[in-house]
Parts: structure tokens; C-alpha cells; sequence
């Protein structure tokens, strides 16, 4: 399989350009000119400048590809147009070079859960719900989603939708192992709130499938990892376990982590650093549940999790400490 990947450079891209490589297939990885590329050393790809941004950059990317990951994405951002130009718009210019290129290659767009907003705490979302995104980050995955599916008399296109991803790397959850290194232990009043999580791994044994399984096209899928839904708590606890520590459980109130949070993007503004801290995480945190099914993925691709979520957090844990991020 030649297999372009936009966002190579970040977490899930390194893991999935590692797996294709390894199962001996062409991987080209579109980079930004000054993108950190340092994950991939040891990889075997080729290196293609540009960004979905780009639309002149995008054209000679996808030329020959037979699939295209799309990963290339922001997190975070100061506007609504911000996530918008990027997720969204981006999506479009990708699609619009690959119906240019003539040969119909096959377009893996990486969602989100947060395209679907918070669950019930008692009812996973399924693949049908409609999209309720609470914040700027998830209304941007909710229109790539669109865009891309609009493209679908055009080009074959499926979604992974994944929920919080686990995995050595990671940058997402680092800020919780850091409380637990510190000897904290961050507990929300009114909870436990339920996380679906995934082993990076899972994610990309998911893409590679939709990737090439014919059931895919024209569908969405989510990715969830095996057994219950964790918690905020429980992946300190697991992180602990991990790391050899018990440390003290601080109990904050949702009013307080909401005023902490305005405080760290007032200080975002000022020094253009971003703090671990913002109310988009805040947001997230203090949601009901943030749940979700892979019974669709399982019944019509035959996928299924096979990475343990405590083995996750421990690999984790592990690393962070082997790389000094902790």
C-alpha cells in the first residue's frame, strides 16, 4: 500500500508511519517545512513539505498515493476560525487534491469523539447519534466530518472517530502523570465522570483496517479500548501504581477549576505560551461522560481492542520517565 500521512509528526502520525513502514508498505509523510520530524527517525518514509493550509503544496502529496491518513489538525486556538481554517477548511483543500490527482485514492479522515459532544454517563454514543460539539475543537471535527463525506460520490471516504488516545508519546494526559509526580492527586467534585479510552496501538490497528476494508467506505467509526470506562481518578490511581507513588487527593470544586482555567488563557494571551490548563480542557473535564461504542467497528470490520488500558497508563508512565517529561 503507498500511503501518504498529513500530521506525521505528531503522536498518533509516528505510531501509525512506524506500524504501515513496518508491514512494508510506502509511506510518505507530509511535513511543514520547519515540523518537528524528529519522532520518525528510524522510520522509513519520504519526506514531503506542505500543509493543509496549502492547497499548491497538497497536489505532488497525494499524487500516486493509493490512501490517505489525514491526522493534520490543531488542539488549540484562540478563534473559532482558527480550528475552523485548519480542521475544517484544510480537509476541504485535501479533498480537492485528491479529486484532482484522478486515481480515486482512499481518504482516512481521523475524527473525534468530540465531534459528538459529552455522553450520559449510562449511555455510550453510537455512530448515528448527531453531533451536539460543545466547544470550537469539536465543531471543527464535526464539519471536516461533513466536508469529507460530501466528497463521497468523488472519492472513498471513511472516519475514525477515536475518544481520549493512551499510549507512549502522548501529550494530551502527560499534565495528569505530572500532578501524580508531584505528589497530587486531582479529584472533581461530583464525579467520577466516565472516559472512553484507547491504546494508541488499537487506533492504529483501526485505521490500517478502514484503510482497506470495503465495509469503511462511506462510514464512520469509533475506536474504543476493551473493557469499562476509566476516569480522571483512575488514571491517576493507575499512573500512581505505575510510577511507585502515593500521592495526597486534592478535591476541586467544578466553580474552582472553571475560574483556574479563565486564569491560565488570561496568561495564554499575554505571553503566547500555552499553559497545560485552559477551558477547553476544563470543559472536557467537567462534562457528565465522555463515552462511546466500537460495536459498529467490531460487527462490520471485524475490529477488536486487544491492548490492556492499565498496560497503557504503565507504558506510559514508563516512558515519560525514561524521556525525563516527568
Amino acid at each position: 500500500m503507498r500511503a501518504l500521512i498529513t500530521g506525521a509528526g505528531g503522536f498518533l502520525g509516528i505510531w501509525l508511519a512506524r506500524a504501515l513502514a513496518a508491514r512494508g508498505d510506502t509511506v510518505t509523510c507530509l511535513l511543514r517545512p520547519r515540523g518537528d520530524a524528529s519522532g520518525l527517525a528510524g522510520i522509513s518514509y519520504k519526506r514531503v513539505e506542505g500543509d493543509v493550509t496549502d492547497a499548491a503544496s497538497l497536489r505532488p502529496a497525494v499524487e500516486g498515493q493509493d490512501v490517505v491518513f489525514h491526522l493534520a489538525g490543531v488542539r488549540r486556538g484562540a478563534t473559532r476560525e482558527d480550528f475552523m481554517r485548519v480542521n475544517a477548511e484544510g480537509t476541504r483543500l485535501l479533498c480537492d487534491a485528491m479529486v484532482a490527482s484522478g486515481h480515486r485514492p482512499r481518504l482516512v479522515l481521523v475524527g473525534s469523539l468530540a465531534a459528538m459532544g459529552p455522553s450520559s454517563p449510562t449511555r455510550p454514543h453510537v455512530e448515528e447519534d448527531a453531533f451536539q460539539p460543545h466547544e470550537w475543537y469539536g465543531e471543527s471535527k464535526a464539519e471536516a466530518e461533513r466536508i469529507a463525506f460530501s466528497y463521497g460520490d468523488r472519492l472513498p471516504v471513511t472516519v475514525s472517530r477515536p475518544p481520549r488516545i493512551l499510549g507512549p508519546g502522548d501529550h494530551e494526559n502527560l499534565t495528569f502523570f505530572k500532578l501524580v509526580k508531584k505528589g497530587i492527586r486531582l479529584e472533581l467534585v461530583g464525579g467520577p465522570r466516565p472516559l472512553t479510552m484507547v491504546d494508541v496501538e488499537d487506533v492504529v490497528d483501526a485505521l490500517i483496517l478502514q484503510a482497506e476494508h470495503p465495509n469503511a467506505v462511506g462510514q464512520a467509526f469509533f475506536c474504543a479500548g476493551p473493557g469499562a470506562p476509566l476516569s480522571l481518578e483512575a488514571v491517576q490511581d493507575l499512573g500512581a501504581k505505575a510510577l511507585g507513588l502515593q500521592p495526597r487527593t486534592v478535591r476541586v470544586s467544578p466553580w474552582a477549576l472553571s475560574a483556574l482555567a479563565s486564569a491560565a488563557d488570561g496568561v495564554s494571551r499575554v505571553t503566547g505560551k500555552m499553559l497545560p490548563l485552559n477551558r477547553k480542557l476544563a470543559r472536557q473535564l467537567l462534562a457528565p461522560a465522555w463515552t462511546c461504542s466500537s460495536a459498529k467497528a467490531e460487527r462490520l470490520l471485524g475490529f477488536h481492542p486487544r491492548r490492556d488500558l492499565e498496560d497503557s497508563i504503565r507504558r506510559s508512565a514508563e516512558w515519560y520517565r525514561e524521556q525525563g517529561w516527568l
